[in-house]
């Protein structure tokens, strides 16, 4: 079956299912005309006969339907939660979103979104800082002394992700996860992206470590470097 097109597919999911609501915005790859045959619908819909909010993900005309749903209060909570782990899922949705339904809020909406976005998210107190260093440090002392090539593979995975997050959330940037990755570290720093790439691929095309435990210290040094002697965590 033909599916129809993406934005007219929203509207009619729009209209049959959420006839009352406030606003509504379609937003993910297919907005950001980043979509691949395998895209999504995101839609994003504030309606404040909501008691709360919830996501929802549905199959309709063919397409993936992935809902989030608010009020008008929610939707702002929920840029708060995101910010506590460093993210801007909502944030970006909103930001982006092609408007489908717009009682008047919308420019204000989006404005505050893109507000939140270009402010990023808190700084890491000393103490974070600290338990980060650590955390790398020991997932750099596994990789070195492992001696199995599927262990290694899972710790590298670990270090990447870890990487990845200290490099942004150190410099005041929005993390992301999966394809997110890559994508925020290389709006931020495209030579570090690139690098970082390389070292990942380095290990796992060649089983060569050292890329990626030469980047972990090169990003730890102007923190301290390492961490394991003198840790303590929780000690009176």
């Amino acid at each position: 079956m033909r599916r129809k097109p993406a934005l007219e597919a929203a509207k009619q999911f729009v209209h049959t299912n959420f006839s009352t609501c406030e606003v509504a915005l379609l937003a993910g790859s297919v907005a950001r005309n980043e979509a691949t045959a395998t895209s999504d619908l995101d839609i994003v819909i504030i309606d404040d006969t909501l008691p709360n909010s919830y996501r929802e993900s549905v199959v309709s005309d063919g397409w993936p339907i992935e809902v989030f749903a608010h009020n008008s209060i929610s939707y702002q909570n929920f840029y708060a939660l995101d910010a506590m782990e460093g993210k801007t899922t909502l944030a970006r949705m909103v930001a982006d979103g092609i408007i489908i339904r717009d009682n008047g809020t919308v420019k204000v909406m989006k404005q505050q979104a893109y507000d939140h976005m270009i402010q990023g998210p808190a700084p890491w107190s000393a103490e974070t800082i600290k338990i980060q260093r650590y955390e790398l440090t020991d997932l750099i002392d596994d990789l070195q002394g492992a001696q199995q090539r599927e262990e290694e593979i899972c710790i590298v995975l670990s270090i990447a992700s870890t990487l990845q997050e200290f490099y942004l959330r150190i410099n005041r940037q929005w993390v992301g996860g999966s394809k997110w990755i890559y994508r925020e570290l290389k709006k931020y720093d495209a030579s570090f992206a690139a690098t970082y790439i390389e070292a990942l691929e380095a290990f796992y095309q060649q089983g060569d470590k050292q890329p990626i435990i030469a980047l972990v210290d090169q990003v730890l040094a102007p923190y301290g470097g390492r961490l394991f002697d003198g840790f303590s965590l929780g000690k009176e």
